[in-house]
C-alpha cells in the first residue's frame, strides 16, 4: 500500500513538472515572437522608402523643377523624397552628400553625374550596397548607376547647330557659353560643333563658361562681344546663360545680334516674344524627376529598367508661341 502512495505521488509531481515545462516553453516562444520585430527593425511594408535627390544646385529653377516631377511621383506611389544639394555648384560637396544618403542608408539616390572618378566609386559603392541610382540630367554611364533620365545632350547640341545654321545661312561667327564643365554641357557642345563643322564659312569664335550663374553669363557674354566684335550669334547651353546673354546684349548691342538660348525661364520666353532672342531648346526637368521615380517604383517591383530613357526636347520661338509677324 506504501509503495502505492508513493508511486502515485511521484506521477503527480511529474505531472506537476510537466505542466510547469510546458508553460515554460509557451512562454518563452512567446516572448521571441514579441521581440523578434524589435531585432529585425520595421519592414518594408511598414515604411515608405526614402529616395535621397542630390541637385546639382540646390535653388537653381532647373532643378527645382525636377524636385518638383519627383515629389509628384513620390506622393503617387507612397515614398518620401529628401531633397539636399550645394547652395552653389560644388561637384565635392555633391560628392559629400552622396556618402551621406549611403551612410543614412537610403533606399534610392537620384543625383546629377559629374564625370568624376571617385564619384563614380561612390555611385558603385551605393549599389554594392543594394542602394539603387539614377542618373538625372548627366549621366554617369560608367558607373553602376541603375538608369540615366534627361536630355540625350549630344542630339540637344545637334539641334542647336541647325538652328544657328538654318539662320545664319552658313556663314557668321559665334560665340558660346557653356554652364559648367559638366558632361551634359560637354555634349551639347561636342553635338553642336559637329554641325557647324559641316559649314567653313561658320567660325565659333570663343567658348567660356558662366558657371551656371546668370551674373557671369552676362559679364562673359560681355567680354566675348568685346573681344570678338565681328560676332553675330551667341549660344547659351544652360537656363540661365539665356538671361544673362540678353542682359550682356542690351548693354553692348542691342541690334543686330541673334541670341540661341536653353530652356525656357520667364525672361527667356520674354525675349523671344520681344524679338530680343531667336530660340530657345526646351527640355523637360519636370518629367525627369517624375519618370526617375517612376523607375524606381517599378525597380522595386521587380522591373529592370533600361539603361537611358531619353525626355522629350523642342524648339520654343515666336512661331511656337503662336506671336504672329517677323522680327526686324
Amino acid at each position: 500500500m506504501s509503495n502505492r502512495k508513493w508511486n502515485l505521488g511521484l506521477l503527480l509531481l511529474f505531472i506537476v513538472f510537466a505542466c510547469l515545462l510546458l508553460q515554460f516553453v509557451f512562454s518563452t516562444l512567446r516572448i521571441r515572437e514579441l521581440v523578434r520585430p524589435l531585432e529585425s527593425g520595421p519592414q518594408d511594408g511598414d515604411r515608405p522608402r526614402r529616395i535621397v535627390l542630390i541637385p546639382q544646385e540646390l535653388d537653381n529653377p532647373y532643378w527645382r523643377s525636377i524636385e518638383q516631377g519627383a515629389r509628384e511621383a513620390a506622393r503617387e506611389y507612397g515614398m518620401e523624397l529628401d531633397y539636399t544639394g550645394p547652395f552653389r555648384i560644388n561637384p565635392a560637396e555633391q560628392s559629400k552628400l552622396l556618402e551621406k544618403a549611403i551612410a543614412a542608408k537610403a533606399d534610392a539616390i537620384l543625383l546629377q553625374g559629374i564625370g568624376d572618378p571617385q564619384y563614380r566609386g561612390l555611385i558603385d559603392k551605393a549599389a554594392g550596397r543594394g542602394i539603387p541610382v539614377i542618373a538625372v540630367d548627366t549621366d554617369e554611364p560608367e558607373s553602376r548607376r541603375l538608369a540615366y533620365v534627361g536630355t540625350d545632350n549630344t542630339e540637344a547640341g545637334k539641334r542647336m547647330g541647325e538652328l544657328v545654321a538654318q539662320a545664319s545661312g552658313g556663314s557668321g561667327t559665334i560665340g558660346i557659353l557653356i554652364g559648367s564643365e559638366a558632361p551634359n554641357q560637354r555634349l551639347r557642345l561636342e553635338g553642336f560643333r559637329s554641325v557647324i563643322g559641316r559649314y567653313p564659312k561658320l567660325e565659333i569664335a570663343e567658348v567660356r563658361s558662366s558657371n551656371i550663374s546668370r551674373l557671369q553669363a552676362a559679364e562673359q557674354a560681355a567680354a566675348m562681344l568685346s573681344a570678338q566684335p565681328q560676332t553675330g550669334y551667341l549660344v547659351g547651353f544652360s537656363a540661365l546663360d539665356g538671361p544673362g546673354m540678353l542682359e550682356a546684349a542690351g548693354r553692348a548691342r542691342p541690334q543686330g545680334l541673334r541670341i540661341f538660348a536653353f530652356d525656357d525661364l520667364p525672361e527667356t520666353t520674354e525675349g523671344i516674344r520681344q524679338c530680343r532672342l531667336a530660340a530657345t531648346i526646351v527640355q523637360q526637368p519636370r518629367q525627369m524627376g517624375y519618370e526617375a521615380v517612376a523607375l524606381l517604383h517599378d525597380y522595386f517591383q521587380g522591373k529592370t529598367p533600361q539603361p537611358q530613357h531619353y525626355t522629350d526636347t523642342s524648339v520654343l520661338d515666336r512661331s511656337a508661341q503662336g506671336i504672329g509677324g517677323s522680327c526686324p
